[in-house]
């Protein structure tokens, strides 16, 4: 399997944050039916998927229109992606994303933020500027990041019930750790690329 296809889903995968996400999803989800909770996580993972593929193919010329190099993208992904991880890492009391009281939800905070969020997006566009000739690859690696997602999501009640919160949070400290060296990596490949064309 090609590595570039893999390290993406990785990426992609700690950034979207399927185990991080549970407490969110279950939170969001507790006045809804029972019988209608895993169409509605299908119908987020699905909403989401088609904001982030959307982002593969106008990623490139929103960059263009904006007057934005490749490699300033690189460092500000890294700096959001480093921003994330320390959310993760030292979480707020308030992490849950808002959501409209009454009914069930549609779009926010669901699929975005929680799952195509800020960091998602800019690290689709990462992606995309660092290998635009792979566009499809991307488009691959981001349905198997939300086929996981719609996967652990559906079972969000159980899992949670499974480790407990503990644990969870545990999980998804560890997660904000990795997400944090690849972040580093990122800021110090562009100053590096930066220095070197000075």
């Amino acid at each position: 399997m090609d590595a570039g296809f893999l390290s993406a889903v990785v990426l992609l995968l700690i950034v979207c944050d399927p185990f991080g996400n549970i407490p969110i999803f279950v939170s969001a989800l507790h006045e809804v039916p029972r019988e209608r909770r895993r169409a509605i996580i299908l119908r987020e993972c699905l909403i989401a998927f088609t904001v982030l593929v959307a982002f593969v193919f106008v990623g490139d010329p929103f960059l263009r229109l904006l007057g934005l190099s490749e490699l300033s993208l690189q460092i500000g992904g890294g700096v959001v992606l480093m921003l994330v991880a320390l959310r993760m890492v030292f979480p707020t009391p308030d992490g849950v994303f808002g959501q409209a009281p009454g009914g069930e939800p549609f779009i926010v905070p669901l699929a975005v933020p929680a799952l195509a969020g800020p960091s998602a997006l800019a690290t689709v566009l990462l992606l995309v500027s660092r290998d635009p000739a792979r566009l499809w690859l991307w488009v691959a690696a981001i349905a198997v990041v939300m086929a996981i997602s719609a996967i652990v999501l559906a079972f969000s009640e159980r899992i949670m019930r499974l480790l407990g919160e503990r644990a969870t949070l545990a999980f998804e400290r560890l997660l904000g750790l990795v997400l944090a060296a690849i972040a580093v990596e990122l800021i110090l490949r562009g100053i590096k690329t930066f220095i070197a064309g000075l």
